[in-house]
C-alpha cells in the first residue's frame, strides 16, 4: 500500500538522497550530481525504473552547470526511464545552465506502460544572463522522447550552436533567455486550465497543446 525504493546505486558525481514519504503513500527523492557541474568529456548515465502501482516524485538538488573542456570534449548525459502500469512518476528538474564555450548534449528516453502516468518539467537557460553570457555556450544538444504503450507520443529534439546560427530570430528564441517544457501524460493530466493560468502571469509567454 505504499511506495519504497527497492534498489538505489550511484557512482560519483551522482548521489541518491534520502527518500521521503508523500501524502499519497508515494515517495519523494532528490537526485544530486556534482555541485561544480559537469565538464567537457564527462559521460553520465541515469537509469530509473518505477514498478507497478508506485507513485514517485523526483527532483534535482540544484541547477546543472555545464563547463567547457580545453580539449574541446563534449559533456553528455543519457537518461533512461521505465514506468510500469498503474504507476505515476513526477520529475521536476532545475534548469540547465551552459557556460561560455561549453558543449553539452543530453538524451532522455521515457517508456511508459499503457496505464502509467507522467508529469515532467525541465528547463534550460541561454547562459548566465546577469553576467551578459546569453548564447555564449558552444553547443546544446537535447532530445526528449516519450513512449506510451509502445507508441511514440512526444518527441522534442534540437541542437543549438550560437556561433553557427544565433537563435534570436522571431520564431526561434526571439529576445527570451529562459525556456522550459512541461509534459503531462495520463488519464488525469490536469492540463485543461493551464492556458488560462499561464495567461495570468505578466511577461510570461506560453502555450498549451
Amino acid at each position: 500500500g505504499r511506495t519504497i525504493p527497492s534498489h538505489a546505486y550511484a557512482d560519483p558525481p551522482f548521489r541518491t538522497g534520502q527518500p521521503f514519504a508523500s501524502n499519497n503513500a508515494g515517495v519523494e527523492m532528490i537526485l544530486a550530481w556534482s555541485a561544480p557541474g559537469v565538464f567537457g568529456g564527462d559521460c553520465l548515465e541515469q537509469r530509473i525504473h518505477i514498478e507497478r502501482g508506485s507513485s514517485v516524485r523526483l527532483a534535482s538538488q540544484s541547477a546543472l552547470q555545464a563547463h567547457p573542456d580545453p580539449a574541446g570534449g563534449c559533456a553528455t548525459l543519457q537518461t533512461a526511464i521505465d514506468v510500469e502500469d498503474d504507476a505515476e512518476l513526477r520529475c521536476e528538474w532545475d534548469p540547465l545552465i551552459p557556460f561560455p564555450a561549453a558543449p553539452f548534449s543530453q538524451k532522455i528516453a521515457i517508456n511508459l506502460a499503457a496505464g502509467a502516468a507522467l508529469y515532467w518539467s525541465d528547463a534550460f537557460m541561454a547562459g548566465r544572463e546577469g553576467r551578459g553570457e546569453r548564447w555564449a555556450f558552444g553547443s546544446l544538444g537535447h532530445e526528449l522522447a516519450v513512449w506510451r504503450g509502445g507508441s511514440l507520443v512526444y518527441l522534442e529534439r534540437f541542437c543549438l550552436e550560437p556561433a553557427v546560427q544565433m537563435p534570436e530570430s522571431r520564431w526561434v528564441a526571439s529576445d527570451c533567455c529562459y525556456f522550459g517544457t512541461v509534459l503531462a501524460v495520463g488519464p488525469s493530466s490536469g492540463a485543461d486550465n493551464l492556458q488560462n493560468d499561464l495567461s495570468s502571469f505578466e511577461g510570461v509567454r506560453g502555450a498549451v497543446d
